[in-house]
């Protein structure tokens, strides 16, 4: 494999200098902080009005009693650079990056300083992955180091593998700030771009004007992204990139992102070809090849799973498993132990395996108000509830024009819950609707229906508080059957008597 042995040694960049960060702050908090390990630092906040704080990964320390001034923060906006459209300025030639936060008049009244830190070594565990030029995503949360991987990855491929390498970067977290890149990007070139609207652009433009092996690219996050990721995928270039989402299966139900991975498409299945799969006639399956080859999940800095086979992954998880793959993880010593992440076997379908549930019945609102759901509810007096957990629902509630929504069949599928569709999301449908589920109320008057719940619910409080029989007025079978399953979610007994049109329920108290 080719790289020099120093390469692949773990340690900060020389050149690299946290002092640069600490001269920008007043000089009180800097004494503060060089009482403090600097060497572990990762961010100062300075918010106006509130004690400023130093942070690390294990603690956060209050560098002063006093609160942050407006001419603390003055003297820190003098001595970085010119914050961008993101609210984001730098260091000049360092890594280090201030964001800052404003209030309604545009005014600055809270800045994040954090240190950035060229990191070598720290790709030992997917050098073997970007040595074979196949595309690859990095996806993990905040924080966890896809940015420092992103920069160590363009210098190895620049230096060590002597490919023409461009960053592509928006806010200057990769190259640092400046006209001039940081060193820890090595040999690969860098376009900064003028506006973070703009980055599908200059993804583009990087392919057309200056003929890259393999382009370098953070935090892709929008359709446009999207689009131009696929398009340099498709012309033969190495693409390496992070976007929004802690996992692949993250990415595949975010409508925006998923395309990265092949997206996703609701299809029907025929009765024949449903048997042979055993599932439901509706199933999501993948749309198209993915832009990346290869998808990495970062558990941590050291820690990742690999996806070495986006296609099959996705497809795997469209069929409701957990796909497998390749946990790596790099010790102390720097040594990477590699190993299997076996899919659990195939069970047969949840449906089938759902054991009856007792009490009321459970809806599940998908993308329509809860709070309207359960006024509805209360005015038909059911004996049902709303959950906010899908996988506990026996129904779900959704507007026909979501009918195709991978997320929803997904939900359907794990769940075993049946699916109700609606055209709008207003009362009367939502009304309409659970009528006709739960065979209530042909040809009721909705007077007579109120009438019948505060009488129904007028005896329970009796009969509870009271301990005797209640008896309740005639009413006709549908309104009687409303009350039946009121008293039984109250864990009480009713029993009918009397002939049509006299008959009636009479509550009892609990035995």
């Amino acid at each position: 494999m080719p790289g020099t042995k120093d390469s692949r040694k773990k340690g900060i960049l020389p050149g690299e200098d946290i002092h640069l960060l600490i001269a920008t702050l007043p000089g009180d908090l800097q004494a503060a902080i060089y009482q403090l390990p600097i060497d572990q630092l990762v961010e100062v906040v300075m918010d106006l009005g509130r004690p400023p704080e130093a942070r690390f990964p294990d603690q956060v320390v209050r560098l002063k009693g006093a609160p942050v001034s407006h001419e603390d923060l003055a003297h820190v906006l003098a001595l970085v650079g010119e914050f961008s459209d993101d609210n984001r300025a730098g260091i000049e030639r360092t890594l280090h990056r201030i964001s800052c936060i404003r209030n309604r008049k545009g005014q600055i009244i809270g800045l994040t300083l954090r240190a950035g830190r060229a990191v070598m070594g720290s790709i030992e565990l997917l050098r073997d992955l970007i040595e074979t030029g196949a595309s690859l995503l990095i996806l993990g949360r905040p924080g966890v180091g896809k940015t420092t991987k992103l920069r160590e990855m363009a210098r190895v491929l620049a230096d060590d593998f002597r490919k023409r390498v461009i960053v592509i970067d928006t806010s200057n977290e990769i190259a640092g700030d400046g006209d001039i890149p940081h060193p820890g990007i090595g040999d690969a070139r860098r376009m900064q771009v003028p506006h973070p609207d703009r980055q599908h652009a200059v993804m583009i433009e990087a392919v057309e004007n200056h003929m890259p092996e393999v382009i370098i690219v953070d935090e892709i996050g929008t359709e446009a992204e999207a689009r131009a990721a696929r398009t340099i995928a498709e012309r033969g270039v190495q693409l390496i990139g992070t976007a929004h989402g802690n996992t692949l299966e993250n990415l595949i139900i975010n409508p925006t992102l998923s395309d990265l991975v092949g997206g996703v498409q609701v299809v029907t299945l025929s009765d024949e070809e449903a048997r042979r799969r055993r599932t439901t006639k509706t199933v999501s399956e993948r749309k198209s090849p993915p832009t990346f080859d290869i998808v990495v999940e970062m558990v941590d800095r050291n820690e990742v799973i690999v996806h070495r086979d986006t296609a099959a992954a996705v497809d795997t998880l469209l069929r409701g498993f957990p796909p497998s793959g390749e946990r790596r993880e790099q010790g102390a010593n720097g040594h990477v132990h590699i190993a299997e992440v076996v899919r659990e076997p195939q069970p047969a379908p949840r449906v089938a395996e759902r054991p009856p549930r007792e009490g009321p019945a459970r809806i599940f609102p998908y993308a329509l108000s809860r709070d309207l759901l359960e006024r509805v509810i209360r005015g038909l007096g059911l004996d049902a509830r709303t959950v906010g957990n899908p996988e506990q629902a026996d129904l779900v509630v959704a507007l026909r024009a979501r009918s195709d929504d991978f997320r929803l069949h997904r939900i359907l599928d794990e769940s075993g819950a049946t699916l109700h569709l609606i055209k709008r999301n207003t009362a009367n449908e939502l009304r309409r609707l659970l009528q006709n589920v739960f065979h209530i109320m042909e040809g009721v008057d909705e007077d007579e229906v109120q009438e019948t719940v505060r009488e129904t619910e007028e005896a329970i409080r009796l009969v509870l508080e009271e301990g005797r029989p209640v008896a309740l007025a005639p009413r006709r079978p549908a309104l009687r059957k409303m009350q039946h399953r009121m008293i039984a979610g109250r864990h009480l007994v009713a029993e009918s008597e009397g002939k049509e049109p006299e008959r009636h329920l009479v509550v009892h108290p609990p035995a």
